[in-house]
């Protein structure tokens, strides 16, 4: 009997720690039930709480901040907001996580996903391929564009030559670029040079269109949003200006972000789904999602930094120091996160916050028991 207790015991523990939550509902459970001192961990929401960040609502400074808009952005956002995952449930939820806000460049780790699945289903070969054997619009013509890879793209380490969507990869000028922009450079080979560039991203981006030939948030909602469960209210939005003709068919070429305006725009419940799958390694219950051998080359250093991935912050120096080395987030600016540290099983969304993400997951990863 006793034996029996046992092993429907850890059955029971096993189930919970897979729990993956349906389409349209997600359930919580209570602090202590996920491991977490209950008191702890609400004093860790009430920090949260308090750290606002101070971009305004209105997106007022967007022009001033990133320069010359092409895209829409909304009247408003919503206040600070985020919840914390363990073992697929929600242990701790606040403000309104059901808030359709842009991401900002939380969006490129999304667009890493998407060249995984294309690799994953063999519509690019290597990913160390360059782009130009699929690619032949004109983008990668320039002898210095020719060599660039998927890999040099994915780590922002292409240092592709050229201007999109009016904009131009040098970010040169503050009418253009705001507070971002830069000063003149020779450019470096491809793969030798780290430079977090939208512009390229968003070469990147159309790129992909390209290689699908459908439009990518098309295949984002078919190929990962839909199938764990995401509502129908997130929206990924191309600049005005960003058609482009695909096989004679007008489609619109997304960014990487919302620096100027437009890109993924999506409510915290559905970033945390996201990144529940990005913890369970690509699998959705049972089902196989995205190649589990991706998520480990994603999540590893790459390129020219040791704390970057495929477009994912990573924990290699120490970035965050209570958490895992293993820890990995996906970053926008306004402070969007999306925290991943798959050593405590843990997912934490924290939207429109200031900059003191390490002080709150030391307080997180402090409460567990």
């Amino acid at each position: 009997m006793l034996r029996l207790f046992t092993l429907l015991l850890l059955t029971s523990l096993s189930l919970a720690q897979h729990y993956y939550p349906p389409a349209g509902s997600w359930e919580s459970r209570p602090p202590a039930e996920l491991g977490f001192d209950p008191g702890a961990l609400a004093r860790a929401v009430t920090f949260a709480r308090s750290c606002e960040t101070d971009m305004p609502a209105d997106f007022s400074t967007q022009a001033e901040i990133f320069g010359r808009p092409l895209g829409p952005l909304p009247a408003s956002r919503a206040a600070t907001n985020g919840l914390i995952v363990r073992r697929g449930y929600i242990a701790a939820e606040w403000g309104d996580t059901a808030a359709v806000d842009p991401s900002y460049s939380v969006a490129k780790s999304y667009l890493s996903t998407i060249l995984g699945l294309a690799l994953d289903r063999r519509l690019i070969s290597s990913i160390d391929d360059p782009v130009a054997l699929l690619v032949k619009d004109g983008g990668y013509d320039d002898p210095h564009n020719a060599p660039i890879t998927w890999h040099h793209h994915v780590t922002q380490t292409s240092e592709w030559m050229g201007e999109l969507f009016g904009k131009d990869h040098a970010f040169i000028g503050k009418d253009e670029y705001g507070k971002g922009a830069m000063k003149p450079r020779a450019l470096k080979a491809p793969g030798e040079h780290y430079e977090y560039n939208d512009v390229r991203i968003n070469r990147f981006a159309l790129s992909l269109l390209r290689v699908w030939k459908r439009p990518l948030p098309e295949v984002l909602r078919a190929e990962i949003m839909d199938p764990i469960g995401a509502s129908d209210t997130w929206r990924y939005i191309a600049y005005d200006n960003a058609t482009v003709d695909l096989d004679g068919t007008p489609v619109p070429s997304i960014s990487g972000g919302t620096r100027w305006g437009g890109g993924l725009w999506m409510s915290s419940r559905d970033h945390a789904r996201y990144g529940l799958l990005l913890l369970r390694r690509g699998e959705w219950n049972g089902r196989r999602i995205l190649s589990e051998s991706w998520i480990t080359r994603a999540t590893s250093p790459q390129g020219q930094r040791p704390d970057y991935g495929f477009l994912w912050w990573l924990n290699t120096t120490g970035r965050w120091p209570a958490a895992s080395e293993q820890a990995f987030s996906a970053q926008g600016a306004g402070q969007n996160t999306i925290f991943i540290d798959p050593a405590r099983d843990l997912v934490i969304v924290w939207r429109w916050h200031s900059d003191k993400q390490a002080e709150f997951y030391r307080l997180v990863i402090e409460s567990l028991r």
